[in-house]
Order: structure tokens, then C-alpha cells, then sequence
């Protein structure tokens, strides 16, 4: 009695193997890119209610979202904030959120450009955000 595999039991094993990868690995990967843009959005969603948060209390938005991290020293009764007690999050792709305030200071942007960094694109690479007005 021989002991060990042949050679066609190897090659059939091996087989098999490679088929489920083609099968399972398109579908882990998809996932990934579908929990990042969730994070980016939730990122985003965060972001927002700490920036209105600040306009309440200050009556302007912040210039930029490192202020989120300072006590605002005029407004209100500056007694509030930190808005972000942590360091700023980068988006799932590494780059900083893109954060803009209109010129007549009603509305602001909080984008994550995707995962080629740049406005536009598509896929992955699909902007995340939108503009938000005072009101909303």
C-alpha cells in the first residue's frame, strides 16, 4: 500500500481550490470597496453634525475642519467645543476629507474624492459628499 497523493489527485485538489477562489475572491474584494464608501459616508454624516453644531454656537461656519478641534473664542458663550476631541479622520483611502465654505458662508462641503484622490470619477474612484445648506 502506497503512502502520499498521485500526481492526478494533486492536480484535481488544486483545481478545485482555484475555482473557489475565482468564485469567493470578487465578491470579499467588492465588500471591501462597499465598507469604505460606507465608512467615508459615515465619516461625512459625523463631520456634518459637528460643523452645525459649531454654527449654532458660533454663528459661522468653521474655516476649516481643524477648528472642530479648538474652543471657538467668540460666538455664543465660547464655552463649548471641542467639537472633535480626536484627530481628524482621513478618508478609507487615506487622503484628508475636502471640506469648503461657500463665499456667502450658507453653505459647506465635506467630500471624499474616492480612490484616485481627484473630483469626479467613477467606481471607486465616485465622489462621496454633497453640498449642505444652512438650513438643512
Amino acid at each position: 500500500m502506497r503512502k502520499g497523493f498521485t500526481l492526478i489527485e494533486l492536480v484535481v485538489v488544486i483545481l478545485i481550490l482555484a475555482i473557489l477562489a475565482a468564485l469567493i475572491v470578487p465578491r470579499v474584494v467588492g465588500r471591501t470597496d462597499d465598507a469604505k464608501r460606507s465608512k467615508a459616508a459615515s465619516d461625512i454624516s459625523t463631520l456634518r453634525g459637528q460643523v452645525q453644531i459649531y454654527k449654532t454656537d458660533v454663528g459661522a461656519f468653521p474655516e476649516s475642519l481643524l477648528d472642530l478641534r479648538t474652543r471657538p473664542s467668540e460666538g455664543a458663550d465660547g464655552l463649548r467645543g471641542p467639537y472633535h476631541d480626536k484627530e481628524l479622520p482621513t478618508d478609507p483611502y487615506g487622503n484628508e476629507y475636502d471640506y469648503q465654505v461657500s463665499s456667502d458662508g450658507e453653505e459647506f462641503t465635506i467630500i471624499c474624492y474616492g480612490l484616485d484622490g481627484a473630483p469626479g470619477g467613477e467606481g471607486n474612484n465616485a465622489d462621496i459628499g454633497e453640498e449642505i445648506t444652512e438650513n438643512q
